[in-house]
């Protein structure tokens, strides 16, 4: 499978990279900046700007699936929207399938129905501006025509330690037994990799441990 990552040096997007290098899968890298992380020999790596749509196109051309690991610098957070629909209408435009890396703060919070976004205890006051950013990809992606799936991650998303072990959810918040609700970035690209590789049919999937 040719997969193109977006957002390729970031947390989730270099462990994109790297669990698809590792299933022998053909790797298109795409940086902000000039390459300065190391990435697998095999991957081939372009510097570009998610929102140019016709240089992305170009990019999409021939691919079997897309990774949209973007994320805004701080304080551009009201981009998120825009950049979103730039990969889109790329995507649409190649016929490629994009799979959005997003956020916790559009799913609902078991047992409430209240959103991730406006519950304290999962997005203090300094993490709103984040949070409401990827409620705003999401409903980007809700209003456009492309082929698109796009993966929540739970609470906590951080470094850690590869399992292959994760639960799949729809549209609420996954909450293990301990209370907590999180899962390894390493962890979360092997989730993002099975739904490239066997897609569930659902538009809005998150996971968890």
């Amino acid at each position: 499978m040719k997969i193109v990552v977006v957002g390729a040096t970031g947390m989730v997007g270099s462990r994109v990279v790297s669990e698809a290098a590792g299933r022998g899968h053909d790797l298109l890298a795409v940086q902000r900046s000039a390459p300065a992380a190391a990435l697998p020999a095999a991957v081939t790596v372009v510097q570009g700007d998610a929102n140019d749509p016709g240089f992305m196109s170009a990019l999409f051309a021939g691919a079997d699936a897309v990774v949209a690991a973007t994320r805004p610098r701080p304080g551009d957070e009201s981009s998120t929207g825009a950049t979103t629909t730039a990969l889109l209408d790329a995507a649409a435009k190649s016929g490629t399938r994009v799979l959005v890396v997003g956020g916790a703060a559009p799913l609902r919070v078991p047992g409430t129905g209240r959103l991730v976004l406006d519950s304290p205890e999962y997005v203090p006051a300094a993490l709103r501006p984040i949070a409401g950013a990827s409620a705003a990809q999401l409903e980007a992606c809700r209003e456009h025509p492309a082929d698109w799936v796009y993966l929540s991650p739970p609470a906590v998303l951080e470094p850690g330690v590869r399992t292959a072990q994760y639960r799949r959810g729809t549209t609420t918040l996954l909450v293990g037994a301990d209370g907590t609700s999180r899962v390894s970035a390493e962890d979360f690209a092997v989730a993002v990799l099975d739904e490239l590789e066997v897609p569930c049919g659902n538009r809005h999937i998150t996971v968890g441990y």
